[in-house]
């Protein structure tokens, strides 16, 4: 496991209890007393370091090496059910827009979500999470099979952008990711959009118009990174904690902006140091979300859909 530099008392908290459990493993000395003190005092040191997060810390935390990806939660979701489907029918397979059918239970949903990789050979190979043209396309394909088949949609997001690559702009960027707004907004199937991770600028957006939208409480949405704000705005990085308070990027300054529709809770530690339980989380929601969606008629659905954000960024002075 990798810690943050805020996480470093936990890391020394759980060598402490390891080496304590080591001693009673290798000697007759009873230390079951002292393990449960320092069970005790690593649990506290948990809720008191999450309880009390920075914009800044739960941006890093979006970023952790150790937080599951797409795949992970889909695997975990839906086991031996997925069946993935490629290209754009058009320019080829993006690897780092990742889609397919699977099942939660009896109930049958198409997965589309960004996905990152785990070393810098797969990296690489998914473009850091970064979407091409051809990635939107591809999601608007599955998006519009889904809509024909009458299959809810489910959407995970987690990318530090669309790649902003001169090949991505020939091949019309800004065009495939307008595109996919506008038919998200009238597609007559439920649309379910979890963010994971980062939710970074017109990246999110592509696969973001749903009809609830969900954010784990360890993530970001914003129309910047902190970094390029604050290199924009200082000409330096130096200023990313300020640039990320003030761009009101976390999932309870979404809430509040009625941007998002619920806070999903995270398991104590956050997302990376309870994968299974996450995974169990996000699956409960997803379920509940589509039971209450399905009652809706399409007309119904997008009906409310068009509204919901017809009504984002109205201002009453």
């Amino acid at each position: 496991m990798e810690y943050l530099e805020f996480e470093l008392p936990i890391k020394e908290l759980e060598e402490q209890l390891e080496k304590c459990q080591l001693i009673g493993e290798e000697s007759d000395v009873d230390v079951t007393e002292t393990c449960k003190q320092i069970e005790k005092k690593l649990e506290q040191t948990r809720k008191d370091i999450y309880k009390n997060l920075t914009a800044w810390q739960r941006v890093q935390l979006s970023r952790h090496p150790n937080r599951p990806y797409t795949l992970d939660y889909i695997k975990a979701i839906c086991g031996d059910t997925f069946l993935e489907l490629h290209g754009d029918r058009n320019v080829k397979d993006d690897k780092a827009m990742i889609g397919g059918l699977g099942k939660i239970g009896d109930q049958s949903y198409m997965f589309i979500g960004q996905q990152k990789g785990y070393n810098t050979k797969t990296r690489q190979y998914r473009n850091f999470g970064m979407a091409n043209p051809e990635g939107y396309r591809k999601a608007l394909r599955l998006m519009k099979s889904a809509e024909k088949f009458g299959i809810p949609v489910v959407c995970f997001i987690d990318t530090p952008g669309a790649y902003p690559g001169i090949e991505a702009e020939e091949r019309g960027q800004g065009e495939a990711i307008a595109r996919n707004i506008l038919e998200m907004t009238r597609l007559k199937v439920p649309i379910i959009c979890v963010i994971i991770g980062e939710g970074a600028s017109g990246g999110a957006l592509g696969i973001g118009v749903g009809d609830k939208v969900l954010m784990l409480e360890n993530t970001w949405y914003s129309v910047i990174s902190p970094e390029s704000c604050s290199s924009i705005l200082w000409r330096s990085w130096e200023y990313k904690e300020q640039a990320a308070e003030a761009l009101k990027l976390t999932a309870s300054d979404m809430k509040k902006l009625k941007l998002i529709d619920e806070i999903v809770r995270e398991p104590a530690g956050g997302a990376h140091a309870q994968r299974e339980k996450t995974f169990e989380i996000v699956k409960n929601k997803i379920s509940k979300n589509y039971e209450q969606l399905k009652k809706l008629s399409p007309k119904d659905l997008v009906t409310a859909r068009m509204d919901k954000y017809a009504q984002m960024g109205v201002y009453n002075g």
